[in-house]
């Protein structure tokens, strides 16, 4: 993992890498738990998705995706039958996307794995370094002041 010798590895490396570690867990308990039929791009959707409905554009602007991925998610999602979309009673060109059933079944099963690679980076670093480096990249994500993001 060295760039150069004696220099510290990036952090988006480290992130990339943390990342691909929870991306891993999450997924085996996913297909442990019947939902084996998911990609990586599908976890963009499922955090976002309120339980009066969102738009595809919103849903993108939350993820930090592009509005055609995000699209092409939903579309996959929706033929695996773990979203659905309706009108949007507010504006009668857009449309909703709602987590369906099984959608909403998906969403325990990937916090409790979640939660388990939190416990296990806890045990290895203690819980007050992982709850400060929560909270630094909540800080770090954040839109910046005076923007609407």
């Amino acid at each position: 993992m060295s760039e150069s010798a004696g220099a510290p590895p990036l952090l988006g490396l480290l992130l990339r890498l943390a990342t691909q570690y929870w991306t891993d867990e999450v997924d085996a308990a996913l297909r442990a738990a019947g939902f084996g039929d998911l990609r990586p791009a599908h976890a963009n959707v499922f955090p976002f998705v309120p339980e009066e409905g969102i738009q595809v554009t919103e849903l993108a602007r939350l993820a930090r995706v592009r509005k055609q991925s995000m699209a092409q998610s939903v579309e996959e999602l929706e033929r695996a039958g773990y979203v659905e979309r309706r009108p949007d009673p507010r504006d009668r060109r857009a449309r909703l996307v709602f987590l369906t059933e099984r959608g909403a079944a998906l969403r325990p099963v990937g916090v409790t794995a979640g939660r388990q690679v939190e416990r296990r980076w806890a045990e290895l670093a203690g819980e007050t370094e992982v709850e400060a480096l929560r909270a630094t990249l909540q800080r770090l994500l954040a839109p910046p002041p005076g923007t609407d993001a």
